[in-house]
């Protein structure tokens, strides 16, 4: 790891790593821990799939001037879904309404008519406006807001104090 944060530069290795570890988290909480994402927890979800591929990129670009203008792109996207973050748990607090309708999973491929709706009738609704699972009164979307914007402004910071590699 130090051999990375030296020839990449910090804030370049955070630009990666943290979509990563939040994306892993995401997929993570919901495959493994049933906790199915809501329209608003899959608009938070892309921000961070564009700052993974811009921060990969900038790890095989030559030239320092490009390789900081992405990871600065990166921190961009990572502080949108950030963003998103904090409209989400305003609306899972009751903050503000809702913007967005409420999903459900279907699997509706290879069913016949009576199957169809037989999964539409079971099928789990994931409400946007309700908190699956929180820690100390947090809940996941606010958790993505805190480390997002966190983690946008520290690579920011390092980006304009330091050089990225």
């Amino acid at each position: 790891m130090r051999a990375a944060i030296g020839r990449f530069g910090a804030a370049h290795v955070l630009a990666f790593g943290l979509p990563l570890a939040l994306l892993a988290g995401a997929w993570g909480s919901q495959l493994f821990g049933g906790l199915y994402p809501c329209q608003l927890c899959h608009w938070q979800r892309w921000p961070h799939y564009a700052a993974l591929a811009i921060a990969g990129l900038a790890f095989f670009v030559p030239g320092a001037g490009v390789r900081r203008a992405l990871v600065l792109l990166a921190a961009v996207a990572i502080a949108v879904s950030g963003g998103i973050g904090i409209a989400h748990a305003g609306v899972e607090y009751g903050w503000w309404p809702g913007f967005t309708a409420c999903t459900s999973t279907l699997q509706l491929g290879g069913l016949d008519a009576a199957g169809r709706l037989d999964a539409i009738m079971h099928a789990p609704l994931v409400r946007c406006d309700r908190a699956p699972w929180t820690l100390a009164g947090i809940s996941l979307a606010g958790f993505n807001a805190i480390f997002s914007l966190a983690g946008a402004a520290t690579i920011f910071l390092l980006t304009l104090t330091r050089s990225v590699r």
